[in-house]
């Protein structure tokens, strides 16, 4: 009767393991010494209950000893806890180099999830077993959480940013989705299901998927269509700055500050460009919130990354030309600037883009 509701979920991811171990000794420390109590509450109960009426009980002033090894022994075994799980903790928020990186998108009531070749699903996402796959997440409308119990990982998924998880799939199978924040009327119907393949079998499913071409390829024809490349080019002489090159560098913002150009920089540099206004440029550009979607946002973002260093693909109809040595590099403005973005910026220091 109960063999689909099993008492703990299986681990199918490396970290699952390393989850359970924390919880269990978080549980194992509370039963002891919850148990422990009741019982010592119930033993003094009746060892020291008051036996006569006129009976008057002993005065009790106190045992450096015992305040010592009441504080000293839960201090420890607090410690630990804290040691442990911030470990833990650390390891889960920092994916590892090289994660494959998957886009999912929020949106009552359902998970939009986009690969980075181009292909797309619905509640479904497919991933290597014994790779670390790395997600993005964003919302289109409110608050939703991204839960899969048996790879024991779990993030709050926001409108306005991204947020990111990891995990590495340990063995082939299915696995539930959730969302695990109220998020409307059919909240609970906003489930779907992590596939999990073995390599050979997940490139075999790639290979059948969309043939609209990579999210870079749908981002770079947005940025042509959008007019972007007309500002943006790559001798450094247009209204807006080099992007080659610029994605992960540090950025300098007028008034001293500095941001780094990622995920989120970028959708807000299209967004808000006024937001963070680099040195250098003027906020002249306009804001294109509402103008695109989210989807366009990461296709937008995909394409940035994929410009990569000065070796890269050229940006659409310009040619392959490496930035020239004491020209700045910049990070990325957003479609359709019409001067010198304040969203878009360059990395510090010079010489091509680095």
């Amino acid at each position: 009767m109960f063999t689909n509701f099993p008492f703990f979920p299986q681990q199918a991811s490396e970290q699952a393991a390393q989850v359970d171990a924390v919880y269990f000794f978080l549980v194992a420390v509370a039963g002891f010494f919850g148990l422990l109590i009741a019982l010592l509450v119930v033993a003094f109960a009746v060892k020291f209950h008051r036996k006569r009426e006129d009976q008057v009980g002993y005065a009790i002033h106190g045992s450096i000893a015992l305040e010592l090894l009441w504080t000293i022994i839960p201090l420890g075994i607090t410690m630990v806890m804290f040691v442990w799980g911030a470990q833990l903790f650390f390891h889960l928020t920092r994916p590892p180099k090289g994660a494959m990186e998957i886009y999912v998108v929020g949106k009552q009531w359902m998970w939009k999830v986009q690969h980075m070749d181009g292909a797309r699903e619905i509640n479904e996402l497919h991933v290597p077993v014994g790779r670390p796959v790395k997600l993005i997440m964003g919302s289109e409308d409110v608050i939703h959480s991204f839960f899969i119990p048996d790879f024991r990982v779990k993030a709050d998924v926001i409108p306005g940013r991204y947020n990111t998880m990891w995990f590495t799939a340990s063995q082939p199978g299915r696995y539930h989705i959730f969302c695990t924040q109220y998020c409307g009327t059919k909240h609970s119907a906003m489930i779907g299901w992590v596939t999990a393949m073995a390599p050979a079998e997940y490139q075999a499913w790639l290979g059948g998927g969309s043939a609209s071409g990579s999210m870079a390829d749908a981002g770079a024809k947005l940025f042509q269509d959008l007019a972007c490349s007309t500002c943006h080019l790559e001798n450094g002489q247009g209204r807006g700055p080099v992007l080659r090159g610029a994605f992960g560098k540090q950025v300098d913002l007028e008034g001293g500050a500095t941001a780094v150009m990622d995920d989120a920089y970028v959708r807000e540099s299209i967004l808000r460009p006024t937001a963070k206004v680099v040195r250098g440029f003027q906020p002249i550009m306009p804001p294109f919130q509402g103008l695109v979607s989210e989807e366009q946002l990461l296709q937008l973002i995909a394409y940035v990354k994929s410009l990569g260093t000065s070796q890269g693909p050229a940006l659409p109809g310009q040619p392959a030309t490496q930035t020239p040595a004491g020209q700045p590099g910049a990070a990325p403005g957003a479609p359709g600037d019409t001067g010198r973005p304040s969203g878009a910026g360059r990395p510090s220091g010079s010489g091509s883009g680095n």
